[in-house]
């Protein structure tokens, strides 16, 4: 029972930070359309944001794979 309870707090744990990266993700694809539409676009700046879109995009990934396994039957 204490198991059930264990995965059921994990499975909240991933949700709650499933719910926070899309969000920043989100915001990240906000900050990125505004720098772009700037006439002074800081290239350094926008890769560093770029990079982080990405690394967030792989999280979120890996969050869903281990919230709803591939299950081969």
């Amino acid at each position: 029972m204490d198991d059930d309870f264990e995965k059921l707090k994990q499975q909240d744990i991933l949700r709650a930070k499933l719910e926070a990266l899309t969000l920043e993700h989100r915001d990240l694809d906000d900050v990125i359309s505004v720098i772009a539409a700037s006439r002074s676009i800081d290239m350094l700046k926008m890769q560093r944001l770029k990079k982080r879109k990405l690394s967030i995009k792989d999280e979120i990934r890996s969050i869903h794979a281990q919230l709803l396994p591939d299950i081969i039957a």
